[in-house]
């Protein structure tokens, strides 16, 4: 048993090659069961998302599965006249492990610490756990990557801190005001930066939403967005007064928002405080607006100095991240272990239970008749003996399941007591049986291509 990923991302694909390897959620169940057909491939989930499309199997070997992976991607994307071929990266055995654990935590995301692409490997699983192409070695390996990110959020600092421009331009509002519950915004343009901004600013408890644009049909069509108001452009700066925080982006060549127009304003409010963020390049806002009372004015490189700081302070926190996966890594890594080791103690004791039968049929016509309390006296001393031969080495071969080398110990034993020989020894039990295969998981970091 392998498990094994391919895919693409925003780190190896540009959007065009991206958007043409997608899964629609109403695709997916037919696209999991068409996955799990493939000869070689026995589990699967496709992690599709707008910045990354990953397919994770379970497979009977590598070439194979790998082969499987390669096969219904091109019947995907082919009608779509793309080919993606040099855009895919491959991971398997503890390799594959390990990037899933990343995802999860959003190491590989865009924004490392977005907290989004936990939910979407979330929904991801649920897809595939629906149509049954999990089962025993995927519903444990999610489960335990869901359990990595929540540690990952909960016990580093990943998350906290602003590193877009529109989230930093938030955080900052929050200073201000503390709380931006019923809190009024003005976009003054309708660009994508202000959209994005005020949707943040909606999330966090603004509920009147004003819009300006030179094109007042485009103020309209974006007030219907924010279920917010518009504003004429000439209109705008005795609005303004209504706002307390005002996003401006235009695009204009010269100031919008000027001084004397600001005092006007504040007068209006009376002193209420204002919170200006100018995200245009020239900017919107006349510098000097700032020294006006109760008046807070960032431009686009204020926010970037806070985004900057702020993706250094995940990068540390990125280093803690990596600590808990090893230790997640390595405590499934155990569990997969002790899959190996519980068929091969119970072969090992059964084996040990026929010889001590055969050799006491052997003898049994040197000792004569023996009496019901003879015979079980003979049985519990040969037991005994057989169970204090077994018990020092089965104990050592279930310490060494949760060791990296583990698996040598098992496969030592296995050959040593021809185990896998015994013709007729009854059938393993099922669990084990998947991964009487695995050794190659066992790899320090396995491979990636």
């Amino acid at each position: 048993m392998h498990i094994l990923v391919s895919g693409l991302s925003h780190k190896t694909a540009p959007v065009e090659v991206r958007e043409a390897l997608t899964f629609p959620e109403h695709t997916l169940g037919e696209a999991l069961t068409s996955l799990t057909s493939y000869p070689h491939t026995n589990e699967a989930v496709i992690l599709s998302t707008c910045n990354r499309t990953e397919v994770y199997t379970v497979a009977s070997d590598i070439e194979g599965g790998q082969g499987d992976i390669a096969k219904f991607l091109n019947s995907c994307h082919e009608a779509k006249g793309c080919d993606i071929t040099d855009y895919l990266y491959q991971h398997d055995s503890l390799g594959a492990i390990n990037h899933l654990f990343r995802v999860v935590s959003s190491l590989d995301s865009m924004i490392v610490g977005e907290a989004q692409i936990l939910g979407q490997t979330k929904e991801a699983y649920s897809h595939a756990f629906e149509v049954q192409t999990t089962n025993l070695i995927f519903n444990r390996l999610f489960r335990q990557a869901f359990a990595v990110g929540k540690r990952v959020r909960t016990e580093t600092d990943i998350g906290e801190n602003a590193v877009s421009i529109s989230y930093a331009a938030v955080q900052l509002a929050k200073k201000v005001f503390s709380d931006l519950s019923g809190k009024s915004v003005m976009l003054v343009g309708a660009g994508k930066m202000s959209e994005l901004t005020a949707k943040h600013l909606q999330s966090n408890g603004v509920e009147n939403v004003l819009i300006t644009n030179r094109n007042y049909d485009k103020a309209v069509e974006m007030a219907k967005t924010f279920n917010g108001k518009a504003v004429r452009f000439d209109d705008f700066t005795d609005e303004m007064a209504a706002a307390d925080i005002v996003i401006s982006s235009t695009g204009a060549p010269h100031t919008v928002i000027r001084k004397d127009a600001m005092k006007k304003v504040m007068s209006k409010r009376r002193g209420r405080p204002i919170f200006l963020i100018d995200i245009a390049v020239p900017r919107d806002i006349e510098a000097d607006v700032n020294n006006v009372e109760n008046v807070y004015l960032y431009d686009i490189d204020d926010l970037q100095s806070v985004v900057d700081s702020n993706i250094e302070e995940r990068t540390r926190e990125a280093k803690e991240a990596e600590t808990i996966i090893k230790q997640e890594l390595q405590e499934f890594l155990s569990w997969v272990s002790s899959l190996e080791v519980i068929p091969t103690i119970a072969d090992l004791r059964r084996v040990a239970e026929q010889i001590r039968r055969a050799e006491l049929e052997r003898v049994g016509t040197k000792l004569g008749e023996l009496s019901a309390e003879e015979l079980n006296a003979v049985n519990t001393v040969t037991s005994g003996i057989i169970n204090k031969l077994l018990h020092e080495p089965m104990i050592r071969l279930k310490q060494s399941a949760g060791h990296k080398e583990g698996y040598l110990y098992v496969d030592s034993l296995r050959h040593l007591f021809a185990l896998d020989e015994d013709e007729e020894a009854p059938p393993k039990q099922k669990a084990p049986e998947q991964v009487k295969n695995m050794s190659p998981i066992k790899n320090e970091y396995g491979t990636g291509r």
